[in-house]
C-alpha cells in the first residue's frame, strides 16, 4: 500500500532535526526507531530517549497522501535518504511488517514495529510559566555558559544548565565549582514570574544544534514541574529537567577586583596556543602562568619534563604586579566560546578568583578559580 510520494529532501530535514538524540545501544528496541505519522498532510517525525523527546513537522504538498502512523530505524531510515541524490522522488509504501523505500533506481525493505508501543513524553501538569524570546537570544544564553558545567559530577545539579527567569530577565548559568560562566539577556516577563529549571548537558547540546542564529524566530518555554516544552521552527522539544537545588552562584562572583587589565581575544588566543604547546599534557595540571606587569603581560607555561615557553605581551596596565596560575582549558573554553573582540580581566591578587566580563556589557561574566603548578 502506497503511503506517500514526496522529495527525499521532504523527509530527511525534519528526519536529522529528531535523530540526534537516538542512542546506538537502547534498553528498548523501539526506542533505537523514528516514529513517522501523517495526519491530514502534515508528516510528523518523533524521537525519544526517555530523556528527552523531539517531534518536527513538515507539509506535504499532495492532498491525496494517506494518513498513517509507524516506527522504523531512525540510523537506517536516514542513512537510506542520504545516500539518495538530491531532488530524488521518494515513495513509501507499507507490506504487512515492512516499510519499502523506494525511488526510480533503487528499493529497500524496513522492519517496522507499531507506533502505539513508542513510548511518549506527556506533559498532564498545568504549565508554571511560559516566556517566549528569540531563538538567538536562547541560543547565545546556553552557548556562554554551556562550556563551564561539571561533567559526570556526583553533585548531579553540576552536571547542567541552570535556566532561570526572573522579572524582565532570562538567565543561564553553567559551573564546575572551579570555574563559573553566568549570561543574561532582557526578556518580558511580568513581576511575578520567577522560576528555575536545570537542563541536563544533552538538552543544551541539541538545543544549541537546532536553534537557529535568528532573532526574528521566537521560541515558547513552557515551564512544568518536571519538564521543559521548547517549542520552535515546526520542532517541539521536550526535556526532563535535573531534580535538586542549584548553588548560591551569586556568592562565587568577586566585587572587589579592583586591578583590571583588557586583552584582544584573539591575540590572547593565540599566544596561550602557542605556549600551550610546552605545557603538561595532563589535563589535571595544565596550568599557565600570568606573570601580569606595568605595561606587559608574561605568558608562561613548563611541563614535567622541565621544559618553558614563554611570550610577552604589550598591555595597557598601570597597577601593583601579579603572579597568578590559571588552566589553560578554563581559558580556552572562554576564548573558543564567547563572541566577543576584547575581555576585561579584573583581579584582586594571585590567590583570588579573576572575574572576566565583556567591556561596555553587563550580559555576561566568567569566574576562574587559580591553581598551584
Amino acid at each position: 500500500m502506497l503511503l506517500i510520494k514526496t522529495d527525499r529532501n521532504n523527509l530527511l530535514k525534519p528526519l536529522q532535526m529528531v535523530t540526534g538524540i537516538v542512542e546506538k545501544k537502547q534498553t528498548m528496541p523501539i526506542l533505537a526507531n523514528v516514529v513517522i505519522e501523517n495526519q491530514n498532510n502534515q508528516l510528523t517525525f518523533l524521537t525519544s530517549d526517555k530523556e528527552m523527546q523531539i517531534t518536527a513537522r513538515t507539509c506535504l504538498n499532495d492532498k491525496d497522501q494517506k494518513n498513517f502512523s509507524l516506527t522504523v530505524s531512525a540510523k537506517k531510515f536516514q542513512d537510506i535518504l542520504r545516500a539518495l541524490d538530491n531532488d530524488t522522488e521518494v515513495s513509501l509504501l507499507r507490506e504487512e511488517d515492512r516499510l519499502m523505500v523506494k525511488s526510480s533506481r533503487n528499493r529497500f525493505s524496513l522492519h517496522i514495529l507499531p507506533a502505539d508501543d513508542f513510548p511518549r513524553m506527556t506533559e498532564d501538569n498545568a504549565c508554571l510559566i511560559e516566556i517566549t524570546v528569540p531563538q538567538n537570544v536562547l541560543k547565545r544564553l546556553l552557548n556562554d555558559v554551556q562550556y563551564a558545567i561539571a561533567d559526570q559530577d556526583l553533585r548531579y545539579y553540576l552536571n547542567g544548565v541552570l535556566l532561570a527567569v526572573n522579572p524582565g530577565e532570562l538567565k543561564t548559568v553553567g559551573t564546575d565549582t572551579h570555574r563559573l560562566a553566568l549570561a543574561t539577556a532582557p526578556s518580558h516577563t511580568d513581576k511575578s514570574a520567577v522560576h528555575e529549571a536545570i537542563l541536563p548537558r544533552k538538552t543544551v547540546q541539541e538545543l544549541l544544534k537546532l536553534l537557529k542564529d535568528d532573532e526574528e524566530d521566537n521560541v515558547k518555554i513552557e515551564f512544568f514541574s518536571k519538564r521543559v516544552i521548547f517549542t520552535f521552527s515546526d520542532i517541539i522539544f521536550v526535556s526532563r529537567i535535573i531534580d535538586g537545588n542549584y548553588i548560591n552562584y551569586s556568592r562565587a562572583i568577586p566585587s572587589r577586583n579592583e586591578k583590571r587589565l583588557e586583552l584582544n581575544r584573539i591575540q590572547f588566543l593565540q599566544a596561550l596556543q602557542r605556549v600551550a604547546i610546552l605545557s603538561n599534557p595532563n589535563e589535571l595540571f595544565r596550568g599557565v602562568r600570568l606573570v601580569i606587569d606595568k605595561g606587559n603581560l608574561s605568558i608562561i607555561s613548563r611541563n614535567i619534563e622541565q621544559e618553558e615557553a614563554v611570550e610577552e605581551m604589550p598591555i595597557d596596565y598601570d597597577n601593583d604586579s601579579i603572579d597568578i596560575c590559571l588552566k589553560i582549558p578554563h581559558l580556552f573554553d572562554l576564548l573558543n566560546h564567547v563572541a566577543a573582540e576584547t575581555f576585561l580581566f579584573s583581579l584582586a591578587s594571585a590567590s583570588d578568583s579573576v572575574l572576566v566580563t565583556i567591556p561596555g556589557r553587563d550580559d555576561f561574566c566568567y569566574v576562574i578559580m587559580p591553581i598551584n603548578i
